[in-house]
């Protein structure tokens, strides 16, 4: 498998290939801090979180074509206000789905997984029905565009970087909220013992949907993040469940720190692999480390505690 590149070669090949994993490690690092809150804080199998990750790309492309058409001068700067527009309309859509239906649903995590996969299919309709079956994609500025040159055979691409401290930014931002806010106390509160929570005061409740809401809105940041590595269509998102939801698991469910590690060790492993090996056998070799890592280690890299009733 190495024996027709030279050595110099290979170093080009693991560093331009561990960058691109950096881009692949800022999605799934985005998208498994939105289900470390859902799934791992709440206990709610979200199958439609991939589907609230192409609702923040998609919002991105939309808000990408109003400035095309109507405030062409503000290009430039139209991308980081849609991330931030991306994030509000996916934790309020977040917030309704969990009024309507999710509340309903909670300790019945059969019932969410059917629930969330048929809100799946419905987000996915619509998306086709909105903005067609062909994916779409957003026009970047200038900034985004473009790569830093190291060294000869060595190009960085600046959407890379840009999105890898994206990621950085909101996981940091995450574990402040988590650990030093009024909210990330009532929210621990709530995981280790809901009972008592609710009986010195806590609104659970509140908790609960703010939470969902929250990690929806994380997952529309990942969408965004999304639309400067790959164009968008009405399944882009239901392609990165399964590697979300691995993060979380394989990292150990509501441990941020797992979330970093994991989602650094299965981009990482999948860019490489997948470049020596056939896009399927590498996802494969990858799927299969995994597996064997949780058999050995069930609890995941950094177990967490089980939400008390």
């Amino acid at each position: 498998m190495f024996s027709e590149y030279t050595t110099e070669e290979l170093q080009n090949i693991f560093m331009m290939q561990g960058f691109s994993g950096l881009s692949l490690f800022s999605v799934l690092l985005l998208m498994g801090l939105g289900l470390a809150l859902i799934f791992g804080q709440m206990g709610v199998i979200n199958m439609a979180h991939g589907e609230f990750m192409a609702l923040g790309a998609y919002t991105v492309y939309f808000c990408s074509t109003l400035t095309e058409q109507y405030a062409p001068a503000f290009g430039p700067y139209y991308f980081i206000c849609a991330i931030g527009i991306a994030f509000l309309v996916c934790a309020l859509v977040g917030a309704l789905v969990e009024f309507l239906m999710i509340r309903h649903l909670y300790h019945r995590p059969l019932d969410t997984l059917l629930a969330t996969w048929g809100l799946s299919l419905i987000m996915q309709q619509t998306y086709r029905s909105l903005f067609g079956a062909r994916e779409v994609t957003p026009t970047l500025p200038e900034w985004l565009m473009g790569s830093f040159n190291l060294k000869e055979g060595l190009d960085i691409p600046i959407n890379g970087v840009f999105v890898l401290c994206l990621a950085l930014l909101v996981t940091f931002v995450m574990i402040l909220f988590m650990y030093k806010s009024k909210f990330g106390l009532r929210l621990r509160a709530t995981v280790q013992n809901r009972k008592m929570s609710s009986a010195v005061g806590i609104n659970t409740g509140k908790v609960d949907r703010v939470a969902f809401s929250l990690g929806c809105g994380i997952a529309g940041i990942a969408g965004a993040a999304f639309t400067t590595i790959g164009s968008t269509g009405p399944d882009s998102g239901s392609r990165y469940i399964v590697d979300a939801f691995l993060v979380v698991v394989f990292g150990g469910a509501a441990n941020m720190l797992g979330c970093v590690a994991s989602a650094f060790g299965i981009a990482q492993a999948q860019s490489i692999l997948e470049f020596f090996l056939e896009g399927t056998k590498g996802k494969v070799a990858t799927l299969l480390v995994i597996v064997v890592a949780l058999m050995l280690r069930p609890q995941g890299l950094f177990p967490s505690k089980v939400r008390g009733h």
